[in-house]
């Protein structure tokens, strides 16, 4: 099959879709949407102020999650300020997986495509220098669908060490294996195959750099064939919280193979072929009984995140993981998250007397 006819690609059958949630939401939106109405002046766009920074910073610390609406913005910039009330310490998008383009300054896009589920996950959570939190900001919306979900892990996490499979992670641990082609290879070619360029995830061009890079992140590195970034990345599948003085599941099937089984041009292959891949720290495979019950626990506490334009959305990356259906537009209908990157932290895993 030639590279030009890749849109026949099909998926490979038997996949398994996440179902997002029950139907009812896991934490009542009550207790974590805000209202910009009760903050704006003459229906004005809504605008940073100490009251607002109050309420949402106390909804965060309280919940984990703050949803501002009825903001009246159209543009990123402005509803930036809003997201930084409580996001204090933006980052750059460094080390990570997926292709994020920037948007803005600090704004970046989700980096996926529309057609593509995206499973249940935490931001960076396959290397090091993790994050504590993101946010995403509404700027463009389809008539229908585009929502976000996002899953209680609170709740997830005890529902998961109460089986076999979760005693199971919390002994073996995890390894991610991540595969990051070069850029320069696929130069007038398709990108069949491909998830991410190593010089977009390393934000270098320089191979020596590129390398170090992967390495300061806590990773094993090593060049395949072709210039082929091969990393590998052993850590606990849980991470101790502060601030609940207890350790939380902090990991998914995002980083496993099946995170592509709508992604196009990379769906026909094999999973032993796609970019990533997930498997016990000893090296062993789950099994799909296993895999099955790592999504389920993340969909049975899931919540619904409707977006409208100028809506904003600040995320703890240990109290929720998210992720999103594929979005289908109508003619003419766009849809843009722009995502916000928060403080960083390194990856403490676990303490033996905090489960």
């Amino acid at each position: 099959m030639s590279a030009n006819s890749a849109e026949n690609f099909a998926p490979l059958p038997d996949i398994t879709e996440p179902k997002w949630w029950t139907g009812s939401p896991a934490i009542s939106p009550e207790l974590f949407v805000v209202d910009g109405n009760d903050y704006r002046t003459d229906g004005q766009p809504l605008v940073p102020s100490d009251e607002l920074a109050a309420h949402m910073q106390a909804t965060f610390d309280r919940v984990g999650l703050v949803h501002v609406i009825n903001t009246g913005l159209d543009d990123l910039q402005s509803m930036r300020l809003i997201a930084t009330q409580v996001l204090k310490n933006e980052r750059k998008y460094e080390g990570g997986a997926n292709p994020r383009r920037p948007i803005e300054k600090n704004v970046y896009e989700v980096g996926a495509p529309l057609e593509a589920w995206l499973h249940y996950h935490h931001e960076m959570a396959y290397i090091g220098s993790s994050t504590k939190m993101v946010s995403f900001m509404a700027h463009k919306m389809p008539s229908e669908g585009g929502a976000t979900f996002v899953s209680d892990n609170c709740q997830a996490t005890d529902a998961l060490m109460a089986t076999e499979f979760g005693q199971k992670l919390k002994k073996r641990g995890l390894c991610y294996h991540r595969n990051l082609t070069d850029r320069e290879s696929f130069v007038d070619r398709l990108n069949i195959g491909v998830y991410n360029h190593w010089q977009q995830s390393m934000l270098t061009d320089d191979p020596d750099a590129a390398i170090a890079e992967a390495r300061n992140r806590g990773l094993e590195a090593e060049w395949g064939e072709g210039r082929l970034l091969k990393t590998r990345y052993y850590i606990s599948a849980f991470e101790y919280f502060p601030q609940l003085d207890r350790n939380l599941l902090y990991a998914s099937l995002a980083d496993d193979a099946m995170w592509f089984d709508t992604w196009p041009l990379v769906q026909h292959l094999p999973a032993d072929e796609r970019p990533l891949k997930l498997t016990f720290g000893d090296g062993t495979e789950m099994t799909a009984e296993e895999k099955q019950l790592f999504l389920k626990i993340y969909d049975d506490y899931g919540i619904p995140i409707n977006w409208q334009v100028g809506d904003v959305a600040i995320i703890c990356n240990y109290r929720f993981a998210h992720g999103r259906p594929a979005v289908h537009l109508k003619e003419g209908e766009e849809r843009e998250l722009g995502v916000l990157i928060g403080e960083s932290f390194d990856r403490l895993q676990t303490y033996d007397d905090k489960w």
